[in-house]
């Protein structure tokens, strides 16, 4: 009787010592992306002097233009795959009073033809 609650036990008490953490890994988990996806072919597109409708068409609408400040946009993308650990890739265009791209930061490096003239 004795061996039959160690028997019982040990299986439940190593279940309580790895936690949920085990359990966890054997839940699938679908991958969740939500933003905007740029990839570097189009922000190679990007030029200098470009308006707010050519920057649209090359990278599609923006995930956020604040209220107040209409002339910087910011594009979003979050990613998480699984059961890893997210991944947020961001990207800001200014613009000047015009409306013509005058400034490109974040997680993406612009082209070294970013600053030639527009076609």
């Amino acid at each position: 009787m004795q061996l039959k609650k160690w028997l019982i036990a040990i299986p439940l008490a190593m279940t309580m010592l790895t936690g949920c953490s085990l359990l966890e890994k054997l839940v699938y988990r679908i991958d969740i992306n939500q933003g905007n996806y740029i990839e570097q072919e189009a922000v190679n597109k990007l030029k200098f002097g470009m308006s707010k409708e050519q920057v649209r068409f090359v990278l599609g609408s923006p995930m956020l233009v604040e209220n107040g400040y209409p002339n910087t946009w910011y594009f979003i993308y979050h990613h998480t795959e699984g059961h890893k650990e997210s991944i947020q890739r961001n990207l800001i265009a200014n613009f000047d009073e015009q409306g013509r791209l005058v400034e490109v930061t974040g997680d993406y490096p612009l082209s070294d033809a970013f600053f030639e003239s527009i076609n």
